[in-house]
Formats: structure tokens, sequence, C-alpha cells
């Protein structure tokens, strides 16, 4: 069983057993000298994720289920005064650091193939001169007999932050969110109860499935159908709420 960082292991001095993902990890291996934390490569309490949202991503493909901590990488996410690595890992020993639970989503390829993702999942047309055709069922509901577009994108409330939210110009707070990309059909985007089950058709392709940043592409072809839904379980985070921290958000955009 692993164990979770909190205010108690510190209390006795036992180390935090970490892994760490990103780029960079030079720079944060420096910082963890000094603290209760030791660097392991199995068996971690808590995942390390160094850099921005990519790498929290990627640490979850690796890590499946283990707990995470992202800290933002300095050379390319300048933070505010208060939420420097220093800071944030100082937090972290003492048991100090919010843990939130994002939910998952499961996409379930033609093949059978389960993939899962904690931002979002994507279908995306394979060929730039082409658009997608796709007829999408909410339940048991026909909801788009025809859409015709660069493809859709389902998005958990953490991911409808990211490409949800340059599709729809919003994001969402509970829920699953489905957007059609550059529609021709529809214009606009739903957000749903997180049970609601989500049921695709490619009627003209080529498309691929992509979740979240993972590298691996599922090809889809015509008469090609797949499901969208939540996925089992949580993913824990400590402190998201200052990796999402407005006052660091604010810096980035202004390339501080």
């Amino acid at each position: 069983m692993q164990r979770r960082p909190t205010a108690s292991m510190c209390a006795t001095k036992a180390a935090i057993r970490a892994a760490l993902c990103g780029r960079h990890l030079d720079d944060l291996r420096r910082r963890l000298k000094g603290l209760p934390i030791e660097v392991v490569t199995e068996a971690p309490d808590i995942v390390l994720c160094y850099g921005g949202d990519g790498s929290l991503l990627g640490a979850e493909r690796v890590w499946p289920g283990v707990p995470k901590c992202p800290i933002r990488d300095v050379r390319r996410n300048p933070k505010c005064p208060v939420h420097g690595e220093e800071q944030v890992l100082a937090m972290l020993v003492q048991g100090e650091l919010r843990a939130s639970s994002l939910p998952r989503l499961q996409a379930e390829a033609p093949d059978g193939t389960c993939l899962h993702a904690i931002n979002d999942v994507a279908i995306a047309k394979q060929n730039a001169a082409s658009a997608v055709r796709t007829r999408v069922w909410l339940g048991d509901e026909l909801f788009q007999p025809q859409n015709i577009g660069d493809g859709l994108l389902v998005a958990t409330p953490f991911g409808s932050t990211g490409y949800y939210q340059s599709i729809t110009r919003g994001f969402f707070r509970t829920g699953i969110g489905l957007a059609f990309n550059n529609s021709m059909t529809w214009q606009g985007y739903i957000v749903m109860p997180a049970e609601t089950l989500i049921r695709v058709e490619i009627l003209r392709g080529p498309a691929l499935l992509l979740v979240d940043n993972d590298p691996m592409r599922i090809c889809l072809q015509d008469g090609d159908r797949l499901t969208i839904r939540r996925g089992e379980g949580t993913t824990t985070v400590y402190g998201m709420d200052i990796f999402r921290c407005r006052d660091c958000y604010r810096l980035r955009q202004d390339g501080v």
C-alpha cells in the first residue's frame, strides 16, 4: 500500500519516497537537497511533476493512480513570490498541501483498446485537407446525426481549461464537456452529467483517437465506433490550487 505525504510522516522524520517526472530534473534535484525526500524509481509515495500541465499528464501515464505533486518549472513558468519551488516543497514535507481528486475519462477504441485521460479525449481529422464526419449519441439518444468539421473533444473539468477552452472560450467545474472543433453543422458545446455515456461513429474518416498528450495514436476509419465515459477512480493531486494560482497564470500570460 502506497503512503501519502502527511504531516505525521514529517513528524516522525520518515522520508517521502518520490519519483520524478518532467524536464530539467537536475534543477529539481538541487532543490530537494536537505529535505526529507528520497528519490526512487519504484513504489513511490508521490510523483513530483516538474514542468507544466504536460509533465503532470505524462506522470499519470507512467505512474497511474500514484498521488502527484505538480511543480512549475521556473524556466518556462514564472511564479508569484509565494509559490516558488522551495515554498511548494516545504509545504509538501510539512503536509500542508491541499489534496484534490481529478476524475478520469476512459475511451474504448473499436478494437477494444482502452485509453485513459485526466485532461481530454479527442477525435481529430487525420487528413489536414479533409473534414471528419461523425455521428454522436449521448446514452441511447441520438444527439448529432452528422457533424462535419475537424473533430470533437471530450474533457474533464481539469481539462476544460486547455484545448476545450480554446474551442469554446469557456470552462466548467463539474460533469463532462463535449465540444465540436471547427464544426460546419453545429456551432457549440454541451456540458453533461459525469455519468453520461458518449458513443461516436466515424461516418467519414480517416481520423485519429488521442488522449491527453499521449504520443500514441489510434487510427479510425469509416464505420468505426467508440465510446467515451467517466473512468473508474480518481487521481490525487497535491497543491493543485498553487499549480493553478491565478497570479502565477497572469505572470505566464504576460511573459514575465
